[in-house]
């Protein structure tokens, strides 16, 4: 397909990426609103109960729902097509394997959400994540499947913090006052999902590893793991700050983000700017 052809692609990415900047808004906001009353931070689902029992909730998690389809569908198109050119060498395998690995996690998020709005989101989004670990593990060679999630869910999380760390991600976003301003927000945003999807991919191994599907778990098992490491809450409350710089990350994303082989050539990338 053409460059014209694919266009329609852009405003589906905007579309997701606004969702996405929810989701991670809504659950690091009330993770930090929990731990400031002494509590623990949340998971997916319990953020997003608090969500459908608010005024307007259930237009919210409309929109978030909406947002996830979007932004998974976007992903399966991005890796497919290679819309920004990560290439075919080992490397750029990598990172599009990653973007359906995201993909499908986002596209379980919009079901939740769908879940929640029709009345059947009755368990938690952890023993949903081990129930269905289980049922694989279930199946010949289940475990070995397992791992094998674990090895790319863990990928996808190195993905992210390597963007981070060596700032890759400039080049995919337009040059602008707002986003050189706010550079190491969204840095340290991307660098703690890498952390978050990371340890997601380490639950998954342990289960895999142990045949233990309680072992496996979502955003919530990630804080619980971490708060149960030395200085475990303030590692928590770093991370969800780092949550909120990922929302910020994810609206900046659905604004500017340049997409190479769709967006016009002569916009100037955060990247190009910077090296100045």
């Amino acid at each position: 397909m053409g460059k014209e052809e694919l266009k329609w692609a852009v405003p589906l990415m905007r579309a997701g990426y606004t969702g996405k900047g929810l989701v991670y808004a809504v659950v690091a906001g009330m993770s930090l609103y929990s731990i400031w009353r002494g509590g623990q931070a949340q998971d997916t689902s319990s953020a997003f109960g608090w969500v459908e029992n608010s005024l307007g909730g259930g237009i919210l998690l409309a929109i978030i729902a909406a947002g996830m389809f979007a932004y998974a569908l976007w992903r399966v198109l991005d890796a497919w097509f290679d819309l920004e050119a990560y290439g075919s060498e080992a490397k750029g395998i990598v990172a599009r394997i990653g973007m359906v690995v995201t993909g499908a996690i986002h596209l379980g998020i919009g079901i939740l959400a769908v879940s929640l709005i029709i009345g059947s989101g009755g368990s938690g989004q952890g023993s949903g994540i081990s129930g269905h670990v289980g049922t694989v593990m279930g199946w010949p060679g289940g475990r070995w499947i397992i791992g094998l999630v674990a090895l790319l869910i863990l990928g996808a999380g190195g993905h992210y913090m390597r963007q981070g760390l060596t700032n890759e991600y400039r080049k995919h976003l337009r040059a602008n006052h707002f986003t050189t301003r706010w550079n190491p927000i969204l840095k340290a945003g991307l660098i703690a999902h890498g952390i978050v999807i990371g340890i997601i991919g380490m639950l998954f191994g342990f289960a895999a590893w142990q045949a233990d599907p309680q072992q496996a778990g979502g955003t919530g098992e990630a804080f619980s793991w971490l708060s149960n490491q030395a200085y475990g809450q303030a590692l928590v409350f770093g991370i969800c700050l780092g949550l909120v710089g990922f929302a910020i990350f994810c609206f900046v994303n659905a604004a500017y983000r340049v997409v190479p082989k769709v967006s016009d050539p002569g916009i100037q990338t955060l990247a190009a700017k910077l090296m100045r």
